[in-house]
């Protein structure tokens, strides 16, 4: 089996608990550090599947992987690789598939709970779950692409998830380890202090109270969706 591609568009915005999973099952794959000048593959039939990762900048930007990796998904799509995006991945899947990329009503930074929606596709990804705490840093957010299906929204920002087949893209993080949070915070500090009385940003000390609970809980959640993802890997 071919190894995932996994995409890092920004140093602070790695797998994080992803990779973990990956190594702990197995499975190969292989980091793509756009930030660092690192290539994208040329026919995603390379990859058994592709992983987008986050980062600060926006889908909309003018940069020149934007449209090449926005083309990637297009034929990963097309040829039954499955694509996984987080925060800004999700945004350039929504991209590629026909949706738009929008500043949201509401900056929305630290945990906060999203929905599952009453739907079949929902109960697939998430099982039992009515909701639970996601960690979230975005400004911008993703419309629904034609065909895909909504799985989880919040107060905050209406579209958090969406599948169209054995892909997934998810506004909010279920991919976060301490160290990412550490990083996060210290790096996004700024950003902190000038939203901070938006009624979606916390305060680091809010962001960082009873971290290894929420994180154990979300770790849950998010190995439940990653087993479901990878049930559609490219395995010839």
């Amino acid at each position: 089996m071919n190894p995932i591609a996994v995409f890092r568009f920004a140093p602070t915005e790695g797998p994080g608990h992803f990779a973990s999973y990956l190594e702990r099952r197995g499975l190969a794959w292989r980091l793509h550090a756009l930030d660092e000048g690192g290539q994208l593959p040329a026919d995603a039939r390379s990859c058994s599947g592709l992983v987008l990762m986050g980062g600060p900048m926006s889908a909309n930007d003018p940069l020149p992987w934007v449209p090449e990796i926005i083309e990637l998904v297009r034929n990963a799509v097309r040829n039954g690789v499955p694509v996984l995006g987080h925060c800004l991945g999700a945004q350039l899947m929504a991209r590629a598939l026909g949706g738009t990329v929008s500043a949201n009503p509401y900056r929305e930074i630290g945990w906060g709970t999203v929905d599952v929606q009453n739907n079949v596709l929902a109960t697939d990804w998430f099982g039992d779950e009515s909701g639970f705490e996601a960690f979230h840093w975005h400004g911008e957010t993703f419309s629904i692409p034609p065909g895909a299906t909504r799985v989880l929204a919040n107060a905050h920002c209406r579209n958090q998830g969406f599948v169209t087949g054995i892909h997934l893209g998810l506004q909010c993080h279920i991919e976060m380890t301490p160290e990412l949070i550490a990083s996060w915070c210290e790096s996004g500090r700024a950003e902190l202090e000038a939203h901070a009385a938006s009624p979606a940003v916390q305060s680091v000390v809010e962001i960082r109270r009873d971290q290894e609970d929420r994180l154990a809980r979300l770790h849950r959640i998010a190995d439940r969706v990653y087993d479901k993802w990878i049930e559609g890997l490219v395995r010839a």
